[in-house]
This record gives structure tokens, sequence and C-alpha cells, in this order.
């Protein structure tokens, strides 16, 4: 029987958010500025959709997700996180960490050099290079 982690030694991950869902996942937050293509509402099984924490479309779309931009890419979300709506969304994923298990869940194929790698590494002061293929800080 599988037990389902406590906020003391859960930490948070990435999943996509195709992935089915499991009961380790905890609270599962969408952390995309935009709806995942071809995922029904229904058919995504998370608790939120916190689009304020995700990078802006500017951001977004300078980084195509070119793995030879995303030192700076990090460097500028980071930026970005640092005030009005994303710091505050950033202050709820901190809780919501706290309070128990916390899966981030992205559309993006290469969920390693994604924004969700990002929140998990500002989370757990880990950076995105040490987490494992499970999308959990190793």
């Amino acid at each position: 029987m599988s037990r389902r982690p406590d906020a003391s030694t859960s930490r948070p991950r990435v999943k996509r958010v195709y992935d089915a869902p499991s009961p380790d996942d905890g609270t599962r937050v969408l952390v995309d500025r935009v709806w995942p293509r071809g995922l029904r509402k229904d058919d995504a099984h998370l608790d939120e959709w916190l689009k304020t924490v995700a990078p802006t479309t500017e951001l977004r779309k300078w980084f195509g997700h070119v793995p030879e931009r995303y030192d700076e890419f990090v460097t500028r979300y980071a930026n970005e996180l640092d005030g009005g709506e994303a710091a505050a969304a950033l202050e709820h994923l901190r809780e919501l960490a706290a309070a128990g298990p916390l899966t981030l869940l992205t559309a993006t194929k290469q969920w390693q050099i994604s924004q969700a790698a990002v929140l998990v590494g500002l989370l757990t002061g880990q950076a995105p290079s040490e987490m494992n293929d499970e999308g959990e800080p190793s």
C-alpha cells in the first residue's frame, strides 16, 4: 500500500499535465499561461490553474524552449517573479508546498527546461538540473 507523503517529507515536483494523475501528486497546479492544447478541462485533473505565476507572453515567446537560452530564461523569469501578482502567486505555491505534496503541471514536452522546473528550484533551493527523471529534486 502506498503511503501519501506528508508535508514534512514531500517536495514539489513537476509532471506533464497530459500524464495520468497519481495519489502521490497531492495538490496539482497548472503553471502554464496558456491552456494546454487538446486537453479538455474535465480531463486535466488539476486543483488550480495559476496563470499569474507563469512567464509573461513576451518572455515565453523569446525563450521558445531553446536549450541555449535556458540560463538567461531562468534569470529573466526570476526577475518577473520578484513583484506584483507573480510574486503573490509564487508565495501561494510556497504555502501549498508547506501544506503537503505539490505537483506543478506543464504542457511542455521538455519539462526539465520549463518554468515549472524553475519554480521547483525556487521552492526547494535546488537547481532544475538537480531534479531526477520523475521531476523531483534529487
